[in-house]
């Protein structure tokens, strides 16, 4: 059924006119001129597409490169194009990876007006540091303070697109059996050197969630570094294990595939849950979905805590532009507040877990001490903290017992 899919797919897409690299340009500039409105990006995107019934899948997913990788180099993009707008973007994007503009910015045949003598000039200026990482100056400062020496990496990595990386099942097979099979759908991948059961996607992403490995349950969608901190959480057969803020699921799906557990997953938004079964069948896996804990306890519960998502960004960078240091305090006050609430629920002799995907210190180590300062009968026994790069998103584990 999925190479069908794909075949009609193709024949569709032979039957559209692909739009010009200059085409896809303009149509980026939009979009971006749409954020910059107030429009969130997927919403920007879904009505340009929307009102483009002339584009193929190809061009979809061309303008939306443009439009990330824009939106992620907003400030350094912006400087080199002169103006903070779609079209000072698309400049400065250009310029950044070298392309020749006047080949683009012809005027013609839907392509975007030809530049100005001031755009066709280079920046009078040399950019400052937190523009040359693409984060406001609060930001960057704050990157510096809580990680050091490694801040320009980390803000670096933030400004490209984030690497692909599934997880293999072991309730369904190995890495080599994952491997063969995403062969077979066209998809090529390579093992994590350093997480058990992660592959990073080296081409062919687009075609996963059409592949027999995703539909048997083989592989899911999952950063390595949220891996590796689900790894380090130690489970034992019969084992109890509440997920307490799940979302849609991806962390119970690793714990209830590690070994044989009895998984909960809660979160306060039900709707966010309601893939979590379909899931978990196809995993082969059982969890159970709790819209209320009640008094329940369990040998593990992990805190998977919303949080300003800054080891994510290059995957939402609409995230670093809309976060302000007061949505960044609220951010470790609700942390905080459901740090407490989860050790009702953690049961005599178990542990809890602390998770973000931010690199900040004020969601992370801070919160941790603050915790313990709170809560003087519960010990540090782990801390993990994964900075955003080749290998992995930003991510950040603390684990506590009672001591």
């Amino acid at each position: 059924m999925a190479k069908q899919d794909a075949g009609h797919e193709a024949a569709q897409e032979g039957r559209v006119a692909a739009m010009t690299p200059a085409a896809r340009v303009a149509a980026a500039i939009g979009v971006l001129d749409d954020c910059f409105s107030g429009m969130p990006i997927e919403k920007a995107l879904l009505r340009w597409s929307r009102g483009s019934r002339y584009a193929g899948s190809k061009d979809r997913a061309a303008v939306r490169d443009l439009v990330f990788g824009g939106w992620r180099r907003r400030r350094s993009a912006a400087h080199e194009g002169g103006a903070e707008t779609g079209r000072g973007i698309m400049i400065g994007m250009l310029r950044q990876t070298e392309t020749e503009l006047d080949h683009i910015f012809t005027g013609q045949d839907h392509a975007p007006a030809p530049l100005s003598p001031d755009e066709a000039a280079s920046p009078a200026t040399r950019p400052g540091p937190a523009v040359r990482q693409d984060l406001p100056d609060w930001l960057w400062d704050r990157f510096e303070a809580d990680i050091g020496e490694e801040a320009e990496a980390a803000a670096q990595a933030l400004r490209d697109r984030a690497p692909v990386y599934l997880r293999v099942n072991p309730r369904r097979g190995d890495a080599h059996r994952a491997l063969r099979s995403l062969a077979s759908d066209g998809i090529e991948a390579v093992a994590h050197d350093e997480v058990e059961g992660a592959l990073r996607v080296v081409s062919g992403e687009r075609a996963i969630t059409r592949g027999r490995a995703f539909a048997e349950g083989l592989i899911e969608l999952q950063d390595a570094s949220s891996q590796a901190a689900m790894l380090r959480l130690p489970l034992r057969d019969g084992q109890t294990v509440l997920d307490m803020c799940a979302g849609g699921g991806g962390k119970a799906l690793a714990l209830a595939g590690r070994a044989d557990v009895a998984v909960t997953a809660h979160d306060i938004s039900a709707a966010r849950m309601r893939d979590i079964p379909d899931r978990a069948a196809r995993a082969g896996v059982r969890i159970k979905v709790a819209e209320k804990l009640g008094s329940m306890t369990c040998d593990h519960v992990l805190v998977d805590a919303p949080c300003s998502g800054s080891g994510t960004w290059r995957r939402d960078p609409g995230g670093k532009w809309q976060l302000t240091p007061s949505g960044l305090a609220d951010f470790a006050a609700l942390q905080a507040r459901l740090l407490d609430a989860a050790t009702r629920h953690v049961a005599p002799g178990g542990s809890l877990s602390y998770a973000t995907c931010s690199v900040l210190r004020e969601e992370n180590d801070a919160n941790v001490a603050a915790f313990l300062s709170r809560h003087s009968g519960w010990i540090l026994r782990d801390r993990m903290q994964r900075l955003p790069g080749q290998d992995g998103d930003g991510f950040f584990l603390a684990r506590f017992e009672r001591g």
